[in-house]
């Protein structure tokens, strides 16, 4: 049940989700994709980071970026995929004030990291491709304090006064959230004030990280494919265009996407329960289920290092089997 306190305008102090009312009857179906991914979620992305961890040829910046990508997509994921398959399996949909703009803190906050993240990657092989002889320069312990205090600073900031906002609105109408989890604006349209702060707010949020990071990585990898098409030729050329275009189109659909949800409130953008649904985890799924494979996979370092650390692996199980077989005395007799 939704409670209600007999405060100012009656504010709720808790909500309940509706993410896909047209498959309502199909709930406990649509918990098999999304715990699937989330596992692969889980199984990719650590696997990964256990890779650059292990094997040493693979401690440069690049994949230490990676690695944290990793990182961010396992915590963002699990911040909302446990509670929706919750409410999918055993009909636990409801959440308090405070729970959900914790979940909203901590998912919007993540995904604004993998922002970075992604921003910090691109500027990195700019750095490496464009000016590689001060790349040693550049890219340095230093740099990564640098990126850290930004990235606290810019998304901490920005996301507390997000949730902050919300966190003040009265909510006396309906306490329906029609999402699968706390987002942003799927809240803050559920309050009974006035609203534009919050709006204005979620547009800063938009162009900060939208309109600002997208902005310097498509600079980036324009100035990476001039230099490597003038210096390549053939399957090479291909390889560089293939690549960064794979890279841009991941990064292209995880702002696209969120751009949408984020707006489509803001604008009134008629958008199916369903659909924004869908949208939003997608959002969330996409990225942290594709980027083990476009990083990992596709990627020939990591890929190699995954072998590596499997050999060694390997080698280090067979010896400590073999050290640990014990010769019978009447064997030691024979020889």
């Amino acid at each position: 049940m939704l409670e209600a306190s007999e405060g100012r305008n009656s504010s709720h102090s808790g909500f309940v989700f509706l993410g896909f009312p047209e498959l309502q009857r199909h709930r406990r179906l649509l918990s098999l994709p999304a715990a699937a991914s989330y596992l692969w979620v889980l199984v990719g992305n650590s696997l990964l980071v256990s890779v650059v961890r292990s094997v040493e040829s693979l401690h440069s910046p690049m994949y230490v970026l990676v690695s944290g990508l990793c990182v961010v997509d396992v915590f963002v994921a699990t911040a909302i995929v446990p509670n929706m398959l919750l409410s999918l399996l055993f009909d636990r949909d409801e959440i308090s004030l405070a729970g959900c703009l914790a979940q909203m803190f901590f998912t919007h906050f993540l995904s604004s990291v993998e922002s970075t993240l992604l921003l910090a990657m691109a500027l990195d092989r700019y750095v490496a491709v464009c000016h590689p002889l001060r790349y040693g320069e550049i890219v340095d312990s230093s740099a990564f304090l640098k990126l850290a205090l930004f990235t606290l600073v810019r998304s901490g900031s920005l996301m507390l006064t997000l949730v902050g906002l919300a966190g003040s609105l009265p909510f006396c109408g309906s306490g329906v959230i029609r999402h699968c989890y706390c987002d942003h604006m799927a809240l803050v349209s559920l309050a009974c004030g006035n609203t534009d702060r919050n709006e204005a707010a979620g547009l800063a949020v938009i162009v900060c990280f939208v309109g600002v990071d997208i902005s310097l990585i498509v600079f980036s990898y324009v100035k990476i494919l001039s230099v490597v098409l003038q210096a390549a030729a053939g399957e090479d050329r291909w390889k560089a265009f293939h690549t960064c275009g794979t890279h841009l189109m991941v990064m292209m659909s995880f702002y696209l996407v969120g751009s949408v949800t984020f707006l489509s409130h803001t604008l009134d953008i008629p958008i199916p329960t369903d659909v924004n649904t869908f949208m939003g985890l997608m959002y969330i799924l996409f990225p942290a289920t594709v980027n083990p494979i476009i990083y990992g996979v596709r990627t020939r370092e990591i890929r190699n290092g995954f072998f590596k650390m499997f050999k060694i692996r390997a080698n280090k199980i067979i010896t400590v089997k073999v050290s640990t077989i014990k010769v019978s005395p009447a064997v030691k007799g024979q020889i």
